[in-house]
């Protein structure tokens, strides 16, 4: 197995060759920026096609006609470009397109500033643009999982037509570790029976995003939403230390590994800590977070203003644990700021009153 010593925003452009991204369109933007260099020096290499475009709206769109062509695509960007793209990822979704975005998320509003936050969790999770859509959404926690979880997007958005978003942070995509990569590549998707590929096979193949007449709209819009529903039996989450704890962290990407030490330094002094990590931010392994925090005082933390505590919420109130579902604590920093451990054992301490 080969590994390699990287960054993790270059782990994202070799997952997406190894799962068989036929092109790149992209413009770059900081703390994303090593995934459009990367694509431009490694997928012309391998016989892909890397375009830089002129800007984010561009991109997006470019996405589009290669998509409904049957050819895998991808892009990757930050907050602000990111904000541009949602009119472009609505109508790939409106399509049933499938195609990856990368958000690594960065300090906002406005420009903000390059460092790391989680405050894009609204438009990467709910969808941020026009109409009743969703993107199937991963949350990786290193550079091992910006990787393998982009091969997985790809999977996802070609499983189930629909966008597919990879939600990382600033600290994520600049920090560098040992990726091992796959042995082989993905076997490349048939996507003839719906695409429009200028052929004799697919020239029945119309695909659009428009129904004029509105009984019509309702019954499209209905089977999308009876697609999203099947979705959640590909809903990712995963426990640690959380079989016996008295509190449980929730947590997702970067702060998700702040989550598991803390909960190794609170083992250490005695208090019964565990964690529970979404893999997939959507959808959301609601029944899974229901059962490790089923009776136990939960904790999140996050690098935003509350978002993720507000779905974490949802999820429970979702899952019947309405009552439960009230007594969440959030601990978070917001303008590029990481919790840091200390911060988080003397959160446990306090809930815990210990």
């Amino acid at each position: 197995m080969t590994t390699k010593f990287v960054k993790s925003n270059e782990a994202v452009v070799m997952g997406a060759l190894y799962a068989g991204c036929d092109l790149y369109f992209g413009y770059p933007i900081t703390p994303a920026s090593e995934i459009a260099h990367g694509a431009a020096k490694w997928f012309p290499m391998l016989g892909r096609t890397f375009v830089q475009a002129e800007c984010e709206t561009a991109s997006v769109n470019m996405m589009f006609g290669a998509a409904a062509a049957g050819k895998l695509c991808m892009t990757a960007t930050s907050g602000p470009g990111f904000s541009l793209m949602q009119e472009g990822i609505s109508y790939l979704a409106g399509a049933e397109l499938p195609a990856v975005v990368v958000d690594v998320n960065r300090a906002g509003p406005g420009l903000g500033n390059v460092y790391p936050e989680q405050s894009d969790y609204t438009p990467a999770v709910k969808g941020g643009g026009h109409g009743n859509y969703q993107t199937f959404t991963y949350a990786p926690a290193s550079a091992q999982e910006m990787c393998d979880l982009t091969i997985k997007a790809f999977q996802m958005a070609t499983k189930w037509r629909t966008p597919a978003i990879v939600f990382a942070d600033g600290l994520q995509g600049q920090m560098m570790e040992t990726v091992r990569l796959p042995e082989t590549e993905l076997a490349r998707p048939d996507f003839s029976a719906w695409a429009a590929q200028g052929e004799a096979k697919t020239r029945e193949n119309l695909v659009k995003s428009i129904f004029l007449d509105a009984a019509a709209q309702e019954v499209f819009n209905e089977k999308l939403q009876a697609k999203y529903a099947e979705m959640a039996k590909d809903a990712e989450g995963e426990t640690y230390l959380a079989d016996d704890c008295e509190l449980l962290i929730v947590a997702f990407g970067i702060a998700s590994r702040v989550a598991r030490t803390t909960a190794e330094a609170c083992r250490k002094l005695g208090l019964k800590v565990g964690c529970f990590r979404p893999i997939s931010l959507n959808p959301f392994p609601r029944e899974q977070l229901a059962a490790a925090a089923k009776g136990r005082r939960i904790l999140t933390i996050e690098l935003d203003a509350g978002q993720f505590s507000d779905d974490v919420r949802l999820q429970l109130a979702k899952a019947g644990l309405g009552a439960e579902s009230a007594d969440v604590t959030m601990l978070h920093r917001m303008g590029g700021q990481v919790v840091t451990v200390d911060d988080a054992v003397a959160a446990v301490r306090r809930i815990l009153g210990k």
